[in-house]
C-alpha cells in the first residue's frame, strides 16, 4: 500500500476490487486453501486435503492461483495430469514445484490465466473443486469451505499483510502451522489475532514434520542447502526445511554466494538477507542452467534439496543429492478430516 499512498498523493484514483465483485461461482462444491504469506504451508495443506477427500471416494479438480511468466496465450487453460505435461507447457521451477506434487499424488492440476474457461474444464472432471491458492492471495472462486494457514514463525503477519489479512478474516478454518519448531509466543499471538478479528473460525495447530530420503548422505557433512524460491525472496523466509533438516543432523551448512553466477548472484543482491540458502530460481532454460553451474560450483558433500520437486530431473551434478520432504500433520484441535467429513454431509456430496 505505499504505492496506493504514492498514488493517491499524485491526484489520481483507484479502485481495490475485493472478493464479492473478482470470485467466480462454480457449480460444483469449492474448498479454498489459501494463506497469510507465501511459505506458511499452504501446499502440503492442500496435499492433506486433497488425500483425505479422496479417501472419501469424491473425485477432485484442483486449480492452482496463476503464475503466468510464458505466452499467454499459450496459458490459457493448462491441464496437468503426468510429469511430460510439465515440459509440453514449459514450465517453470515455481511452476513444477506447486504442481508436481499433486501429479505424483495422482491428481490433476488446472492452471493457466483464463479462469472461466479453467473452471469450466475442471467441472467436467471432479464432483468439487480444491482452489489451491498462491502467495497470500484470497481465492477466484466463491468457497463453500474456506481454509487459512498461518505460520506461527511470522506471528503478526496475519494482520500486517494484504490481502493475506483478507483471508485470516474470511476463513472458516485457520491452520496455525509449524507449531512444533516455532516459539510458543509465537503460537499465542496468532490465537489471540484469531479471537480478536475472526472468533468464529475452526483452529487446528498443525506441524509438518520433515523427513530426508537419504540422512546418511548429509550426517555431520558440509551441505549446500536448496530451499522452495518464492518463500525465500518474497516469503522473506531466510532458511526452509532444507535447512531444518542438515541443523537436525548436524551437518555444517555452506554459504552458497561465492559459486552463484548470472542472474542468480544479481538474486542475493536483491534478497539481503540471504546468507546461508540457495533459492530453487529457474524462470527459464538460461535461469535453470545457472543454477545448475551454481550448484556444480559449491565446495560442498553433499546437496540438500528442500524445494517440492524432483530437482535432479531439471539439474545435472555428479554431487550426491537427497530430497527433504514435509506434510501437514494436525496436533491440536478438530482434524481435517472430521471437518471434511461434515463438509461433505452438509454439500450431500455422499
Amino acid at each position: 500500500m505505499h504505492k496506493a499512498s504514492l498514488v493517491l498523493a499524485g491526484g489520481a484514483d483507484f479502485r481495490l476490487m475485493g472478493p464479492k465483485t473478482t470470485m467466480l461461482k462454480s457449480s460444483k462444491p469449492v474448498i479454498s486453501i489459501v494463506a497469510v504469506r507465501t511459505g506458511a504451508g499452504k501446499s502440503p495443506c492442500t496435499r492433506r486435503v486433497t488425500k483425505i477427500l479422496r479417501d472419501f471416494n469424491i473425485k477432485v479438480s484442483i486449480i492452482r492461483h496463476p503464475m503466468p511468466y510464458g505466452n499467454l496465450i499459450k496459458e490459457k487453460c493448462q491441464k496437468f495430469e503426468t510429469f511430460e505435461d510439465l515440459d509440453k507447457y514449459e514450465t517453470t521451477i515455481e511452476e513444477r514445484e506447486e504442481y508436481e506434487p499433486h501429479i505424483a499424488n495422482g491428481f490433476t492440476v488446472f492452471a493457466g490465466v483464463d479462469y472461466q474457461c479453467i473452471l469450466e474444464e475442471a467441472e467436467k472432471s471432479g464432483d468439487l473443486i480444491v482452489w489451491d491458492g498462491g502467495n497470500n492471495d484470497f481465492s477466484f472462486y466463491h468457497s463453500d469451505l474456506s481454509i487459512c494457514v498461518a505460520d506461527a514463525h511470522r506471528p503478526g503477519h496475519e494482520l500486517s499483510y494484504y490481502p493475506g489479512e483478507t483471508n485470516f478474516r474470511m476463513a472458516d478454518v485457520i491452520i496455525i502451522n509449524k507449531v512444533n519448531t516455532a516459539p510458543k509466543d509465537g503460537v499465542k499471538i496468532i490465537k489471540e489475532n484469531i479471537k480478536r478479528v475472526n472468533p468464529s473460525a475452526k483452529v487446528i495447530e498443525a506441524a509438518s514434520p520433515i523427513t530426508v530420503d537419504q540422512p546418511s548422505l548429509i550426517q555431520g557433512k558440509r551441505v549446500l542447502v536448496i530451499e522452495d524460491g518464492p518463500t525465500l525472496t518474497h516469503g522473506q523466509m531466510s532458511y526452509g526445511a532444507g535447512a531444518i533438516a542438515a541443523k537436525n543432523l548436524n551437518a555444517e551448512i555452506i554459504d552458497p554466494r561465492p559459486f552463484a553466477v548470472g542472474s542468480i548472484k544479481e538474486v542475493y543482491k536483491k534478497y539481503t538477507h540471504l546468507d546461508q540458502i540457495l533459492p530453487a530460481m529457474g524462470y527459464g532454460e538460461h535461469q535453470i542452467q545457472e543454477l545448475e553451474v551454481t550448484i556444480c560450483n559449491a565446495e560442498c558433500d553433499a546437496v540438500v534439496i528442500g524445494t517440492p520437486i524432483d530437482l535432479t530431473r531439471l539439474i545435472s551434478c555428479k554431487k550426491p543429492m537427497t530430497r527433504v520432504r514435509y506434510e501437514l500433520e494436525e496436533i491440536r484441535g478438530p482434524t481435517l478430516r472430521e471437518i471434511l467429513s461434515g463438509f461433505i454431509i452438509k454439500m450431500d456430496l455422499r
